[in-house]
Parts: C-alpha cells; structure tokens; sequence
C-alpha cells in the first residue's frame, strides 16, 4: 500500500499535469486570484516549461483592485461582495483578457478565521474562462486558513486540468484545437 501523496507534492504533479495539458494543446493560461494571494500561478510557475504556459497572474484581494484591473462590475461588488458565483467569473474573463491568455482561472472566497461578505469560512468559488465561455463551481473546504488556500489551489488546477480535456475532446470550430478568433468573451455572449 502507497502512502498519499505530502499536499505541496500533490498540488505540484497536479500543476505539472495542468503545464503539459496545455503545452500539448498549445494553450496558454492566466490567474486572478484573491483568497489564494497568488499560489495558483506560483504552484504552476514551481514546474520546469511553465514559461512555454503561463502569461502571468494579478492577485486582486482587494475589492476595488478587482474592479479597476480586472474589470470586475463594480456595482456587484456593491451588492454582493467579492465571494461570489459571478465575480469568480468576472475575476477568470478579466485575467485571460488583461494577460491575453487563452485560459483565464480564479480564486476568491473566504479562508477566515472570520465568515465574509455573508459567506462562512471555507467557502470558494473557482472560475475559468477561454473562448468557449466560462465555467464556476463552488465549494465548501474544511480546516485552518492554510488548508482552505491550499484546496483552492488543488480545485483550480483540477478545473483548468477538466477544462483543458474537455475542450481538446471537442477540438470544432468554437473550441481548443481550432481557430482563434476575436468571438464574444463574455459569458453572456459565449456559446
């Protein structure tokens, strides 16, 4: 029987995953993160030919740095604050705009101690973001600040992982593996 994996070594073999996913699909990707204050990007950049990958990362923990670089709508961040579904989207479509990635992901939730903008501790909202549109999910992480930072790094690295497959299986016209074009960006408007 094998032992588990240590955490910083899991989240390294899912980071390296994640550089050759879309150094084979030749796909580059962004972060926006806030919770996480920039691990995503540091766990990706940790493995060998993330260069050939990565465009970059902003960390946006603060509120209005979401808004005024990332172009998040700062009448949302009014009304519901920055853990949030749609802000986690606004958050993945402004890093891949802002760093021309084909990939945008993001981070934002509420690591504690303290429950925020009405969320309790452990709640997370990862995004990502490419051509095709942009996918969210939620999740509720147990345990200290370090551990729910650390398990919104593995879901974000699991989604672009998922993300990254799911659009090579499908390499038409409106996916990875097709034409790049200057189509609808928005989740609004995407297919």
């Amino acid at each position: 029987m094998s032992t588990p994996p240590a955490p910083r070594a899991a989240a390294t073999t899912a980071a390296a995953e994640v550089v050759g996913l879309l150094a084979d699909a030749g796909l580059s990707v962004a972060t926006a993160e806030s919770l996480t204050g920039g691990l995503v990007c540091a766990t990706l950049v940790d493995v060998p030919g993330a260069s050939a990958v990565v465009r970059g990362g902003v960390v946006a923990y603060a509120t209005d740095v979401k808004g005024s670089v990332l172009g998040v709508d700062a009448e949302l961040l009014a009304r519901v604050g920055a853990v949030d579904p749609d802000v986690a989207a606004q958050l993945a479509e402004g890093a891949r705009r802002v760093l021309g990635a084909d990939l945008g992901v993001s981070t934002t939730g509420v690591a504690g101690p303290d429950p925020a903008d009405g969320r309790a501790v452990g709640t997370v909202f990862v995004g990502v973001s490419g051509p095709a549109g942009t996918a969210v999910e939620e999740h509720a992480f147990s345990g200290d600040r370090a551990t729910v930072r650390r398990s919104a790094v593995d879901a974000a690295l699991d989604l672009v992982a998922r993300t990254t497959r799911n659009l090579r299986a499908d390499p038409g016209p409106a996916r990875y593996g097709g034409p790049r074009t200057d189509g609808p960006r928005s989740r609004e408007e995407a297919p």
